[in-house]
């Protein structure tokens, strides 16, 4: 690490979990050991198991992947402890803007871990009624052009833009026979197309259920303003001072494009401070590096 005082705060979303995530830490740090225990108990189930001893198959389930990236995430930043030093803002991707509220003192560990299980849960649900899926397009990808794809490929089905990666790289999301055109018509217009292995269309219109089955939850839930800065998906600049407005975006996120690469574009023009990505995984600094090659993000997926 530099010696710039000032750290802004990268959570990852799911994608990142992979078998083994967390160990290293739990293994290094009292505070991290302790937080996959509070999990393990707040859950009622094995997560620090499933975290570093899989299954593949279970740890990938969307409704437990979520619940192991946030616990990851948060165990990394306290076993940092003081090395982090004075936090200016914050920000996740996708399930990560739940870890970033909660670094940022929105709500506490428990309630977050409660609210992205619930949030997992609702979205594997809604995945399994809706057969989705997701197509991830490369290339000089405009928000016009994709948006041009959508509306070639869509037919009587759902397209979407669902995630602004990078300027290189934007996800799109629907149902199944739009996203199979999706793959051919993209293709026609010079972009690399990739079909993803998912469990759904997330952040599209067939995610509503799950909107509102998390907007229920958000309603039951202890929340406090930000003590800092924190991005928005949905917006691609920092919430508003307003914890309504913030709940009101957490549910639009779930059917919403995921605006990554405006939100790291914005925070270099506007945040000053040294990035640091917490654990686990390493998707935030290699999209920085397509999104800004010279802002530089510190890994801590292991310890130093």
């Amino acid at each position: 690490m530099t010696d710039t005082p000032n750290s802004i705060i990268l959570c990852p979303g799911q994608g990142a979990q992979a078998v083994g995530m967390g160990q290293a830490w739990f293994e290094a740090s009292d505070a991290a050991k302790q937080t996959f225990a509070d999990a393990d108990k707040i859950l009622g189930i094995e997560l620090s198991k499933l975290c570093f001893e899989g299954p593949d198959d279970q740890l990938n389930r969307t409704d437990i992947a979520q619940a192991a990236i946030y616990t990851t995430s948060v165990a990394c930043f306290r076993a940092l402890g003081e090395e982090v030093g004075k936090v200016t803002a914050t920000a996740g991707l996708s399930l990560g803007e739940f870890s970033a509220l909660h670094l940022a003192g929105a709500m506490d560990f428990e309630a977050g871990l409660k609210l992205v299980r619930l949030r997992g849960q609702a979205m594997q649900d809604a995945a399994e009624n809706s057969k989705g899926t997701m197509v991830a397009v490369t290339g000089d990808v405009t928000e016009d052009a994709i948006n041009e794809l959508c509306d070639k490929a869509r037919g009587d089905g759902v397209l979407v833009p669902a995630n602004f990666n990078s300027p290189m790289q934007v996800v799109v999301s629907g149902s199944v026979d739009a996203c199979e055109r999706a793959v051919s018509i993209g293709e026609e217009m010079g972009f690399k197309t990739t079909p993803l292995t998912v469990a759904g269309a997330f952040h599209s219109p067939l995610m509503q259920p799950a909107a509102d089955r998390l907007a229920d939850a958000l309603e039951q839930t202890q929340w406090q303003l930000p003590s800092v800065p924190v991005l928005s998906n949905v917006t691609g600049v920092a919430h508003e001072a307003d914890i309504a407005s913030i709940k009101q975006r957490l549910v639009e996120q779930l059917t919403s494009p995921v605006r990554w690469s405006q939100s790291m574009a914005w925070a270099v023009a506007n945040l000053e401070g040294e990035y640091l990505e917490m654990a686990p995984g390493k998707v935030l600094s290699g999209l920085m590096r397509r999104i800004d090659r010279k802002t530089r993000v510190a890994n801590f997926a292991q310890p130093k």
